[in-house]
């Protein structure tokens, strides 16, 4: 499969593929904000629900069936860490909307975890190509430690925007907040205006 190279979305964002105020690192550092939450792949779940014209389920491997991609991504995390060229293969965030039908007065994306996470986007900041619903990480599965089954990405914001762990989407009519949100991290996270905090 070929890989797509998507490193450079940095320049609709800011000068530097480093966003200010972050260390490019080797290594792939483990932050949650609790313990990694067991799964099972027979009863695992992904679900699509809210304002939609078809609330979809799927196995974890009819998710895997679906048509994917593998991109090559920066990866920033809130700390003040980034890794750089990391290779992702899974969903994109608008192949699963075309799959759902998203309603024209959807405003707001949430993202559900097995842990109870959840962690929110405006609409239109996630219908980017690069937003990806990932199970492979440099061409193995996606670690445990690092959300798998499955997680998302989210190269043009901080990590915690990119749920480990997911097991659903809700697409939302009026603006909720998700975890770290009502915690006080910023709403918006965009690395390169180092929005970390609200």
């Amino acid at each position: 499969m070929s890989v797509m190279d998507v490193t450079d979305l940095y320049e609709e964002f800011g000068d530097d593929r480093l966003p200010p105020g972050q260390r490019e690192t080797s290594k792939f550092p483990v932050l949650s904000k609790g313990g990694t939450p067991k799964w099972d792949r027979d009863d695992w779940t992904f679900t699509v629900s809210g304002a939609v014209d078809d609330e979809l389920s799927f196995s974890y491997e009819e998710f895997r069936d679906l048509e994917s991609v593998t991109q090559r991504q920066d990866f920033h995390c809130v700390t003040g860490w980034s890794k750089l060229d990391c290779e992702f293969t899974g969903v994109t965030f608008p192949h699963l909307t075309e799959l759902a039908g998203v309603h024209d007065d959807v405003t707001t994306v949430m993202f559900h975890a097995l842990d109870g996470y959840t962690t929110n986007l405006p609409l239109e900041d996630c219908m980017r190509e690069e937003v990806l619903f990932t199970w492979e990480f440099d061409g193995d599965d996606l670690p445990r430690e690092h959300g798998g089954p499955l997680r998302v990405v989210t190269p043009h914001k901080y990590a915690y925007k990119g749920a480990k762990w997911v097991d659903g989407v809700e697409f939302l009519t009026e603006p909720e907040r998700g975890y770290w949100e009502k915690r006080g991290y910023s709403n918006t996270a965009d690395p390169w205006a180092e929005d970390r905090y609200s």
